[in-house]
Order: structure tokens, then C-alpha cells, then sequence
């Protein structure tokens, strides 16, 4: 597992080649040196893509990816936390938005299938006129 070509590494960490090449361009990831042509990759690039995979799935953007990255290597749990708290006031106002999105499609519905006569109130919803 220490002698990875980008494809077994993208598919050991389930991503593909292009998502690997964009971490690095972004600087998440690390291009390693050639060695015949051929990059080889590492268990330590594993683990960082891994990293940010789950990162990316928490929520956290490229950028503070990017950050956690370099707190992981300095271990600054009080700024991990900071960002962890945000992300969760995030998702917070985000469930909210979607908790009355659904209640108001949820009305609609119900007014659409309702048997009423004229237009559909879903329809009209959504008609900026």
C-alpha cells in the first residue's frame, strides 16, 4: 500500500483521479515527486485524503479543509473546536431553512390535492408573475 499510483489512491479512499488532482491543485494534497513518469503515493496520502473527504462530508468547505489540515499537523484542538462550533451553527440554520421549506411545500400539497378548483397552488408558488 506505500507504492499507490493516483488511481489506486483515489479508489482506496473512493474518489476519483480527477477529485485527487484537483485536492492537489488546491494545495490539500501533495504532488509527489515522479519516479519514471509514474507519481507514487504513500499511506500518509491516504490518510489526508481520507481526512479530507470526511471533512468534506462534516460540511467544511475546501478552505477550511485547508485549515483543518494544518491544525491536524499542529494538533490545535481550541481552534478545531472554533470551526467545529461554526460548522454546527451552519448545519443549525440550514436544518431551519429546511424544516419551513418543507412545512410550506408540505401545504401546498396538501391545497393541491385537495380537489380544488384553479390553478395549482404548487405551480402558482413557484410563478415569479
Amino acid at each position: 500500500m506505500s507504492d499507490m499510483t493516483i488511481a489506486r489512491l483515489g479508489k482506496a479512499a473512493g474518489v476519483g483521479v480527477e477529485t485527487v488532482r484537483y485536492y492537489q491543485r488546491r494545495g490539500l494534497l501533495p504532488v509527489p515527486p515522479s519516479a519514471g513518469g509514474i507519481r507514487r503515493y504513500g499511506p500518509e496520502d491516504l490518510r489526508k485524503l481520507k481526512f479530507i473527504r470526511r471533512a468534506a462530508s462534516a460540511g467544511f468547505c475546501l478552505n477550511e479543509i485547508g485549515e483543518l489540515i494544518r491544525l491536524d499537523a499542529t494538533n490545535d484542538r481550541k481552534r478545531a473546536a472554533e470551526m467545529a462550533g461554526e460548522r454546527l451553527a451552519h448545519l443549525d440554520r440550514k436544518i431551519a431553512e429546511l424544516k419551513t421549506a418543507r412545512t410550506a411545500l408540505a401545504r401546498l400539497r396538501t391545497q393541491c390535492t385537495g380537489g380544488g378548483k384553479g390553478p395549482c397552488p404548487i405551480l402558482e408558488a413557484f410563478d415569479p408573475a
